[in-house]
């Protein structure tokens, strides 16, 4: 994605993309399109179908708004993306979330260095400009990406990890000692466990104690909105899981107030089932030190396993701020897979690089 020469945009054009009301032949040209990226983006990794896929686009979501748009190069073809993600007006706490913008999108390997994506940044301007963002958020992994997110600019605030790990390297006699010492009587803890969905009756009761671990976990400089779960968006996920034969599981240690002392959540899915993805592990301040997520990890592995014995790789995303839960993982056998930086840039900062690379031909940007 990096510009390094003057580029000649005016072969490329930018319009919306509207999932609900996109033609048959404009959702085969972005699923063609979208699988072309992921193979160049991620390659050898499997991906979903083009249904699921279609459907992934067009569900509602109740806390967000999505806004897509394409780039066209002279011939109609699709070569390059932008989304841009921000709260749903009306959303709890809609404030504290108004001022940030998520971004994701990228350009063909065969149009890289041609213009392309900062024509498309015009439309996050644009949307900047007339919805109130002030902070944009970027996540990139591969060299070209990251090169261009800091020649607009944009700064890196974050750093964090995609480990894997191999089920067959467990230590199976590590397990069972992490198990028994977060379980042992003195302790007074209680185990809780939900496999394939935790009850609506009962998610009401977690977004609170979740979301101050959640929001616990470190992130090092970056501007954010609070962190927490949210039961809209669990509602919605689990419409999601329910349409691609997934499955939630949660791991509780409950103290003797009956708060939540250490947790850990995974997903599992009929589009990857031979991968288990660990979500949250967390600890409460006061009970941090004692072994408690060794122990709510060994009890995800086993219950994960004996519920789904075709699973055999772990994958998780760990801060790289975040030395202790690192520090297990390794100990667990898992490995760094992949490098994620996340950037951030202003209004400001991102008008002052756009002024230099002016569209050739205005756009109307709705």
């Amino acid at each position: 994605m990096l510009e390094t020469r003057a580029a000649d945009a005016r072969q490329f054009v930018t319009s919306p993309f509207d999932p609900q009301r996109a033609s048959a032949e404009e959702w085969s040209q972005a699923l063609a399109y979208w699988r072309q990226r992921h193979d160049e983006d991620f390659p050898g990794e499997p991906q979903p179908d083009d249904a699921h896929t279609q459907q992934n686009v067009q569900q509602h979501t109740p806390l967000y708004v999505v806004h897509r748009a394409f780039a066209r190069d002279a011939q109609g073809r699709i070569v390059g993306s932008l989304n841009m993600g921000v709260r749903r007006e009306g959303s709890p706490d809609y404030a504290a979330f108004a001022p940030f913008i998520d971004v994701w999108g990228g350009v063909l390997r065969s149009h890289q260095r041609q213009g392309v994506a900062s024509t498309l940044l015009h439309r996050l301007l644009a949307l900047m400009e007339a919805r109130g963002p002030t902070t944009a958020t970027f996540r990139a992994h591969q060299p070209e990406g990251r090169a261009f997110l800091a020649a607009i600019g944009a700064t890196e605030k974050h750093r964090s990890i995609e480990n894997r790990m191999a089920f067959a390297t467990l230590d199976e006699a590590a397990l069972a000692r992490w198990r028994a010492d977060a379980l042992a009587p003195e302790r007074g803890l209680r185990l809780e466990i939900h496999a394939g969905r935790v009850p609506f009756d009962r998610l009401p009761t977690l977004m609170a104690p979740l979301s101050a671990l959640l929001e616990d976990a470190p992130t090092s400089a970056l501007e954010r909105a609070p962190l927490r779960f949210e039961l809209e968006g669990f509602h919605a996920w689990y419409a999601e899981l329910d349409r691609s034969g997934g499955e939630h599981f949660l791991v509780l240690l409950r103290d003797a107030n009956d708060e939540v002392a250490a947790v850990c959540d995974a997903s599992w899915s009929q589009l990857y089932p031979d991968r288990m993805f660990q979500r949250l592990t967390g600890v409460a301040r006061a009970w941090r030190g004692k072994g408690l997520a060794k122990g709510v990890k060994a009890i995800m592995l086993q219950l994960v396993r004996e519920r789904h014995p075709e699973v055999v790789m772990a994958v998780t995303h760990n801060a790289e701020v975040n030395a202790p839960m690192l520090a297990i993982n390794r100990q667990l056998g898992f490995a760094a897979h992949r490098h994620d930086g996340v950037y951030q840039i202003g209004t400001e900062s991102l008008r002052a690089f756009l002024s230099t690379h002016p569209l050739a031909v205005p756009e109307a940007h709705a």
